[in-house]
């Protein structure tokens, strides 16, 4: 019988997307995947060390891991094993520890030390700040809508950040490399992809005058609307006119787009070290609704940053009400170690951050839910997604969440549907055809 293989993932799409692409050379290595909760012979941790909340998820699940798998080899990778190699190099029962530079090595390591006894963990962590693009791909999709990581790296260097430090310089995925990811996974029915990085609005950059906009241009021409493609968090001073021209008139773009806002102050923004401020953001996405009628966006926020006071707060709140997103995620401030702003002496208190935090989430679901009431009667094309007691689940190209009541399986299908009744969250809906 082949070793078994399980990987677990925390964090971003990034980290899915590059555990996606070890269980498939896991496999071409030899070994068998792990079917939900059963014991493997090699277990990989994919953490992230986001905040310091993360770092303390990271490690409480390398502890659960290692419980529930006693005699497994113990392979921690990841942005945790990356800034901190010797905080899971503590850990009992850890085997190797690789960080984001050469994430593939992981592989090697699980063939050299399973089934052998127990030794000292090994670390093998290498700089990031020169590391090349880590050239990963896949060719399997677990769910109708696929990742493909096309970009490492961030250079911002925000004050709350240290995402830096754990994934090194913008490095792009060659372009070449992306379409033919893209062909292969259309040829296998893959019918959605999300284009993601860690700063994906930041592509090409180290490509001399190849963009973002040129890229989804030339997947446009390849794929002609086979596949929906959709982008991951970008940065808003992407949006400029250059970029709305070029992408507006693609069949295969969503008229999708999620805005890393983190805050809708100028003040807690410039505080921060972000790149734009609200008025670039608005006029941003002033452009994309005047060439893209039925886009949708959507945002993360971050409520008490530091220094942020009720005055701040409050231009959040008439921010997100000029913005007008579909949805929000809203996240209370936390401390992440080695940043400026921990450092800070002006922490906002973890009561107030909570009353914003409430305070934020139901406005932007106020919000959310009008859009809504505002598309029932209109039709959309709806990939379907799961199928579940009789109803099944899609969304829009626009990223609205529809449920329609089925007696035939709709999963990764695309079907016109009629929004009949708008919910919390999500609309009705009656098939066309």
């Amino acid at each position: 019988m082949p070793y078994t293989f399980g990987i677990h993932t925390l964090g971003c799409k990034v980290n899915q997307y590059e555990s996606e692409a070890l269980a498939e050379l896991a496999v071409k290595a030899g070994f068998s995947l792990c079917e939900g909760g059963e014991a493997c012979d090699v277990c990989v941790i994919n953490t992230c060390t986001v905040t310091g909340e993360s770092d303390r998820k990271s490690r409480q699940l390398i502890r659960r891991v290692r419980s529930q798998n006693p005699g497994a080899v113990i392979i921690v990778t990841g942005c945790l094993s990356q800034v901190a190699p010797e905080t899971v190099a503590a850990i009992d029962g850890v085997s190797y520890i690789c960080g984001n530079s050469r994430k593939a090595d992981v592989i090697d390591a699980a063939l050299s030390l399973v089934g052998k006894p127990k030794a000292e963990p090994i670390v093998d962590v290498s700089p990031v700040d020169v590391a090349p693009f880590e050239r990963m791909s896949i060719e399997h999709f677990p769910r109708t809508r696929a990742y493909i990581k096309i970009e490492d790296g961030c250079e911002s260097h925000c004050t709350y950040c240290i995402i830096p430090s754990a994934r090194g310089k913008i490095r792009s995925k060659p372009r070449e490399d992306v379409l033919n990811e893209l062909c292969a996974l259309a040829r296998g029915g893959c019918r959605e992809v999300v284009l993601t990085g860690i700063e994906t609005a930041s592509y090409g950059i180290d490509l001399g005058s190849y963009r973002l906009a040129d890229l989804l241009c030339d997947a446009d021409r390849l794929l002609g609307g086979e596949v929906r493609i959709r982008l991951g968090s970008l940065d808003p001073s992407l949006i400029k006119p250059a970029f709305v021209e070029k992408i507006a008139p693609l069949s295969s773009v969503a008229p999708h787009f999620h805005l890393s806002m983190q805050s809708g102050s100028d003040s807690v923004l410039a505080a921060m070290k972000r790149k734009y401020n609200t008025k670039m953001a608005l006029a941003g996405m002033e452009l994309l609704r005047s060439a893209m009628p039925d886009v949708q966006f959507t945002t993360d926020l971050i409520v008490g940053f530091p220094g942020e006071t009720d005055d701040n707060f409050a231009e959040t709140l008439e921010f997100v009400e000029r913005a007008g997103f579909l949805s929000a995620h809203v996240f209370a401030y936390s401390k992440r170690k080695g940043t400026p702003a921990a450092e800070r002496r002006d922490q906002v208190p973890e009561n107030v951050k909570k009353e914003r935090s409430a305070a934020l989430i139901a406005a932007c679901k106020r919000i959310g839910d009008g859009i809504l009431e505002g598309q029932v009667g209109r039709s959309y094309p709806v990939l379907f997604e799961t199928d579940s007691n009789g109803v099944s689940v899609g969304h829009t190209p626009s990223f609205i969440e529809v449920h329609v009541n089925s007696d035939a399986p709709l999963h990764s299908t695309v079907r016109n549907v009629r929004l009949t009744q708008a919910c919390e969250g999500f609309c009705l809906g009656e098939l066309e055809d």
